[in-house]
């Protein structure tokens, strides 16, 4: 099999694997549809894109072959909106969105007098040298003008969402974030190699084009094969926050202009300890800040400032540090010896084992198992 073979069969594959997991998205039940659909619409549209590899064997249409071309300006922008409908919980579909559209639009305007207009001999001639011609290389300038903005501004959303996770959530999982950092890298990697690609597709290095055209998608063909088996293994692998809630630091400077003494702020402090000590109420493996400020009597703002800048943690850090305490306590008791690693996890409001594990091995530099047995 030549290369030629090899990446129209690497590109087939691709395609069929997406497309197949896209069906899978619109029509399997759940409450997230939104998310659902925008991924599938992304996996569609990169399989358009990737069928370019292999369309010429049934496709004869250079206006349908162009217009291809032309979908990738669709990617990113779906691709942020799912970022976006995944992370928060009160994100929706609004008319203003239609403004992603707009690089897709003008790079398919731009191709009207000389490609979609043209008849016959000269959209021939236009479509073998489109390449070289100003409306492509206009297309190409927009197309990485558009994902370094769309690239930036999901890493932005990564970086809030984090942030915003640890201050307001406990639930030790972090997979969201890991896994969309992840796919975000991916899709960078792609990106260089489409960028070399279109670098050498102006050079004789017809065999390092083709090379570069079978890594794109060998990348591609493993990224959606990966994101099934996680999809497999994390059937429950997002929780999402509320788009409203602000890092700490947006407020944190108006919060400090209040006339509270230090006296009521330690106070406070020492209110908050006491009650995590007594009430336990990090048992609870989903607790967040506004419960716990509920709980406590406390505003959430408040607290939010008092874990976060005046006893220095994350609310995350700040709660599972009485987890583990908890967990020391009951790893050392005789009559716990019974109990298992996984049973004391749970009891103390963990949910994933290798949480725990990070966890304890933070704040004890030695995992549960040689904690018990020191």
């Amino acid at each position: 099999m030549d290369k030629l073979s090899f990446l129209e069969v690497i590109a087939a594959i691709a395609v069929f694997i997406s497309l197949l997991l896209a069906v899978f998205l619109l029509t399997v039940k759940t409450e997230r549809k939104l998310e659902n659909r925008l991924f599938a619409a992304f996996l569609i549209i990169n399989a358009i894109d990737i069928s370019g590899l292999f369309m010429h064997i049934f496709v004869d249409s250079y206006n349908l072959k162009t217009f291809k071309i032309s979908a990738y300006l669709l990617v990113m922008p779906l691709f942020y909106l799912y970022v976006n409908a995944v992370c928060y919980s009160d994100f929706t579909l609004k008319r203003k969105h239609l403004l992603h559209l707009i690089p897709f639009i003008v790079a398919n305007l731009i191709l009207v007098p000389r490609l979609y207009l043209a008849q016959g001999a000269a959209k021939e001639a236009f479509f073998k040298a489109m390449w070289h011609s100003p409306e492509m290389f206009f297309y190409q300038v927009i197309g990485e003008l558009q994902f370094f903005f769309y690239i930036v501004a999901v890493f932005l959303i990564l970086k809030k969402y984090k942030k915003i996770y640890l201050e307001n959530y406990t639930n030790p999982s972090t997979l969201l974030y890991k896994w969309l950092s992840q796919l975000t890298r991916i899709f960078l990697v792609i990106h260089v190699c489409i960028i070399l690609k279109n670098i050498v597709r102006y050079t004789q290095h017809k065999d390092l084009f083709i090379w570069l055209n079978i890594v794109a998608g060998t990348v591609f063909l493993l990224a959606a094969c990966w994101f099934i088996l996680k999809a497999l293994n994390y059937p429950e692998l997002f929780r999402r926050i509320d788009s409203t809630l602000q890092p700490t630091n947006d407020f944190v400077e108006i919060l400090k202009t209040d006339n509270k003494s230090d006296e009521i702020k330690s106070f406070q402090i020492q209110q908050l300890k006491n009650f995590m000590v007594e009430k336990e109420p990090f048992l609870e493996p989903s607790l967040t800040i506004q419960e716990l400020a509920d709980q406590v009597g406390i505003p959430v703002r408040d607290l939010s400032v008092l874990i976060n800048h005046h006893i220095n943690q994350h609310f995350f850090d700040f709660v599972n540090e009485y987890r583990i305490k908890k967990a020391m306590t009951i790893l050392k008791d005789p009559s716990k010896k019974e109990c298992t690693v996984l049973e004391i996890l749970y009891k103390v409001g963990f949910n994933s084992k290798s949480s725990f594990h990070t966890s304890f091995k933070k704040y004890t530099n030695q995992t549960p198992t040689a904690y018990r047995n020191s």
